[in-house]
């Protein structure tokens, strides 16, 4: 007896196009808008956090380092540091015009601290609210070398700074409550009264000079205990040269002991305010992260109770030839196409957060191109963790155990 031969073929099932994963994916997301919304704006809400916080973070320091390149950052400063005792070490007398001789060096100034003496608004002030500021004896050269502008008023001149006038930083007029310079307008400095001539900006690279009332070289010298060496010295050089300037100022300020010389630049200063800036940002980055993992437990949630709810629907699919690789895909799809649209709504948000507040401050809008990109990636990795759980749930159901629920 001759048997006809076997037909060993194995049916195999047919693959998903892309088109169609996305499209059954997107058919859990039109049947259950509110909750798909739900969903997608606590994602939505964790991205717009990270993008804005890294947004408004990086326009404040474009414009930070758009002022700093128009004042120019070649400003290096000189003080007296400690002495090998412990003890405050002075400049010499001749410290200015040492560094002067240097040959990058384009311009030279210096403030001179005048004891402790106090600063009121008049003399019906109590003693003891002395608002925290200090004075110093300037140089006429002070503004140019430092990049100071003037408020209000005048600065101290070759006539000027031989009399009782004074001019104050941004913070001393405010604490002092003088609005604007004029002969009206005095204080009583070290129990002398003296014209306010002159209110200025704030300025950037010195900022040590908005609290600080400035005074003539010459009246300092005639009415205070001030021997006439400087306690800060400013200088500017070429820009090409700042480093070499950098390592030769502190030896030729005082070349017997250099190392009772400190010698800083505003860089140093930009730096820690960075790194501060780096600090706070990891902070609110992490809030974000909060947030956004708040969001993927949302998502998680929302996914879980649709595979409870469409029991039916895949018991059906399965009884007509579905695969448990296609009921997988069909709902980590549906997960991932809900955190894309909460993590595109987010960044979106951020970018309009940040725009937004620039605006108001006047700073130039800078959202990092690696931050929205961060943050859709952040989107899909955490849609694709929060929707394996429930795929692999709704694709392990058989057919009859789906069918068979009410």
């Amino acid at each position: 007896m001759v048997t006809a031969p076997q037909d060993r073929t194995r049916l195999t099932p047919a693959r998903m196009a892309p088109r169609d994963v996305a499209r059954a994916g997107a058919a859990g997301l039109r049947t259950r808008p509110t909750r798909a919304l739900l969903s997608a704006l606590g994602i939505a809400i964790g991205i717009a956090a990270m993008v804005a916080v890294v947004g408004i973070s990086s326009s404040s320091r474009e414009q930070l380092d758009r002022q700093l390149a128009a004042l120019g950052t070649n400003l290096l400063t000189v003080s007296p540091g400690e002495t090998f005792e412990g003890q405050n070490a002075k400049l010499p007398a001749e410290a200015e015009a040492m560094i002067a001789r240097i040959g990058p060096i384009t311009s030279v100034s210096a403030t001179g601290a005048i004891g402790n003496f106090k600063v009121y608004r008049s003399d019906k002030i109590p003693k003891v609210e002395t608002n925290g500021l200090t004075g110093s004896a300037a140089r006429v050269s002070l503004p140019q070398t430092v990049g100071a502008t003037l408020r209000s008023g005048t600065w101290l001149n070759g006539a000027t700074g031989r009399y009782p006038a004074a001019v104050l930083g941004a913070s001393a007029a405010e604490r002092l409550g003088i609005g604007r310079a004029g002969p009206k307008a005095q204080i009583l400095v070290g129990g002398e009264r003296f014209t306010v001539v002159g209110v200025l900006n704030p300025v950037a690279l010195a900022p040590e000079l908005d609290t600080t009332v400035l005074i003539g070289w010459d009246i300092a010298t005639d009415l205070f205990d001030f021997d006439g060496r400087a306690t800060t010295v400013y200088t500017r050089s070429r820009e090409s040269q700042v480093e070499a300037v950098h390592r030769v100022l502190a030896a030729t300020a005082n070349p017997r002991t250099p190392g009772d010389v400190s010698v800083s630049r505003p860089s140093e200063a930009l730096k820690a305010s960075r790194a501060a800036d780096v600090t706070l940002n990891g902070l609110l980055l992490g809030l974000g992260a909060v947030a956004l993992l708040v969001g993927g437990v949302g998502v998680a949630n929302t996914m879980v109770i649709s595979v409870l709810e469409r029991r039916a629907e895949i018991g059906l699919r399965r009884s007509l030839g579905a695969t448990r690789g296609q009921i997988r895909l069909q709902f980590l799809a549906e997960s991932l196409l809900l955190s894309i649209l909460g993590g595109l709504g987010g960044v979106l948000l951020g970018i309009a957060v940040t725009t937004g507040y620039a605006a108001y401050q006047t700073w130039p809008s800078v959202v990092p191109a690696w931050a929205t990109a961060g943050g859709l990636a952040a989107t899909v990795l955490i849609g694709g963790l929060a929707g394996l759980y429930p795929a692999i749930r709704a694709a392990r159901l058989s057919p009859t155990e789906a069918l068979a629920t009410p």
